[in-house]
This record gives C-alpha cells, sequence and structure tokens, in this order.
C-alpha cells in the first residue's frame, strides 16, 4: 500500500511540473462579479450605452496574488464605422484581490450596433459582456 501512495504522488508532481514548465499556473486567482457601467464608480450598471458614453467595465478579482494579470479585449461585432468583429482596443492590468476598472472613451462617436468585451484572466478568456450602443 505504502509503494502505491508513493507512485500516486510522484505522478501527480510529474503532471504538475509539466504544467508550471509549459507555462501554466497553479492560481487560486477568479472573477466575481463583472459588469459595465456608464460611469466611473460603477453605480449605473447597463448593457446599453449613447454614442457619446464611455465604455466603463469593472472586474472583481478574487484569491489573486500580486502578479495576477487581467485583460480586457474590446471588439466591435456589428457597428457602425467598423468591420464586422473589429477589434477596438486590448488593455492588460496586473493586480491582486480587487475590484479592476477598464474604460473605453471615443473622440468622437462610437457607432451604433453590438459590441462585446472578452475578459482574460492569466492569457485564458474567462468572461464575455455584449453591450449595445444605441
Amino acid at each position: 500500500m505504502k509503494l502505491r501512495n508513493s507512485t500516486i504522488g510522484v505522478a501527480i508532481l510529474a503532471v504538475f511540473s509539466s504544467i508550471l514548465a509549459c507555462g501554466g499556473t497553479l492560481s487560486t486567482a477568479n472573477i466575481g462579479d463583472t459588469w459595465l457601467a456608464t460611469d466611473e464608480a460603477g453605480d449605473n450598471r447597463t448593457t446599453v450605452f449613447t454614442p457619446t458614453d464611455t465604455f466603463n467595465l469593472f472586474v472583481t478579482l478574487n484569491n489573486a496574488p500580486d502578479d495576477t494579470v487581467l485583460k480586457a479585449n474590446w471588439v466591435a461585432v456589428s457597428a457602425e464605422g467598423f468591420d464586422s468583429n473589429q477589434g477596438i482596443y486590448e488593455t492588460e492590468y496586473t493586480s491582486s484581490d480587487d475590484v479592476i476598472r477598464f474604460y473605453l472613451t471615443n473622440d468622437n462617436i462610437w457607432g451604433v450596433g453590438d459590441y462585446k468585451v472578452d475578459i482574460y484572466l492569466n492569457g485564458n478568456l474567462n468572461k464575455t459582456l455584449t453591450f449595445s450602443v444605441q
């Protein structure tokens, strides 16, 4: 019985070592609540914006070590003035537990249509929020 437990332990160690060697992480970081809002404080939650609004994205990061990387990738899915599924902007932020605010402004106006923001946690797509401009 002792030999079997040792073999299982060695196998588990080998799997974790290969994950880490391939650039994987064993982070406990996770994304809690996510929402879009028209204001910087995140109080006016919405999925519908006007052409002059700033898009504010809030991401609650939980159980995260200091080197946890969040990325927001903004995409015009089907909106005036953009090609279909055109990437608009991408930004990264490194943090530990916190509520992170990403935002996107436009010097002109946003085209009417459908948009999305893909949220990545440590390089892996974690959530997608869809919204529109009317």
